[in-house]
């Protein structure tokens, strides 16, 4: 049972992401600013760690992608960031651990995840 002021400064769930695990697959939509523009940079990859509960203000999640020429690339998103425009989840993957940091050290097959069959 939480105080009630404590449950007031707790942020609204953003409509437009889904509950996270790890080993998803997703694609986040976030919003980049260059000079007076502004426009929406989609990272697409696996998610490798999620910090704090879906609930708190400061939890965040880092995706991992494989660029051009094999080169890892890592990019975390707080999760009630107005940045983050919305997050699709385009496949669930079979984990058996919290943080998949394995996945730095591994290419091409080797970095493969099975998918849950539903």
């Amino acid at each position: 049972m939480q105080h009630p002021l404590l449950q007031s400064l707790q942020p609204d769930a953003h409509p437009n992401i889904p509950d996270l695990r790890i080993g998803d697959t997703v694609r986040v939509h976030a919003r980049i600013v260059e000079g007076s523009r502004e426009r929406v940079q989609v990272f697409q990859g696996v998610v490798i760690r999620v910090s704090g509960s879906n609930k708190t203000a400061g939890s965040s999640f880092t995706v991992r992608r494989v660029a051009s020429h094999g080169i890892g690339v890592e990019r975390t998103f707080l999760l009630h960031s107005p940045r983050v425009e919305k997050v699709e989840v385009l496949r669930h993957n079979k984990v058996r651990r919290s943080k998949l940091y394995f996945l730095r050290g591994r290419t091409g097959k080797a970095a493969r995840l099975k998918e849950v069959s539903k």
